[in-house]
């Protein structure tokens, strides 16, 4: 059990995909509570993580907020594929986002920015390896459950292409996670 000290907040950082994008994720999501009985997924908008959950203080969030202010606007606005579905293990199914290197250097970039200015760990360590993804079903799925969504998605089809102009900073109410607030890229670099 972990013990946060009065005042931490919990966050994470992400790219969002566009609303019509972000409808169809959350459709599957709803076809996995109706049909397989897991609901995790919805706990959050769909999103591709960049930086995994991490506490803050709340009274530090400006500091935050304005080292991700400054990050963004030296980034450009990320492309983003989506092509089709994944799995990790028996627990997790997403859908899957080409790993393409201005993800692979956004997300490198800033977890190494988040600990150089504010200390900000990723989980896992260096090593961990990195698979862009947005999961639409994990954690409550049981392995049975798996097995039948898995037979079911592995080979539908499913792609979108599109461009992300802002990184996200998620907070959590206790309950599940909502927008804190957006950055915009760098559109002129």
């Amino acid at each position: 059990m972990v013990i946060i000290n009065p005042g931490q907040q919990r966050f994470f950082i992400a790219l969002l995909p566009p609303e019509n994008v972000g409808q169809i994720a959350r459709h599957i999501e709803q076809r996995f509570a109706r049909v397989y009985n897991s609901r995790a997924a919805q706990k959050s908008p769909p999103h591709i993580t960049l930086q995994p959950p991490f506490h803050w203080s709340g009274s530090e969030l400006p500091n935050l907020q304005q080292k991700l202010t400054e990050f963004a606007l030296v980034q450009n606005p990320i492309p983003v594929t989506l092509d089709g579905f994944g799995a990790f293990s028996t627990r997790v199914i997403y859908i899957n986002v080409i790993s393409t290197p201005e993800l692979l250097t956004i997300q490198k970039k800033l977890s190494n920015y988040l600990q150089s200015s504010c200390g900000i760990m990723g989980t896992g360590g260096s090593n961990r390896h990195y698979t862009p993804h947005i999961t639409v079903a994990f954690r409550d799925l049981t392995k049975q459950n798996f097995r039948k969504a898995w037979s079911e998605l592995e080979h539908q089809q499913l792609y979108f292409e599109f461009i992300v102009p802002v990184v996200t900073l998620l907070i959590h109410n206790g309950k599940r996670w909502h927008i804190c607030q957006e950055f915009v890229f760098n559109e002129h670099q």
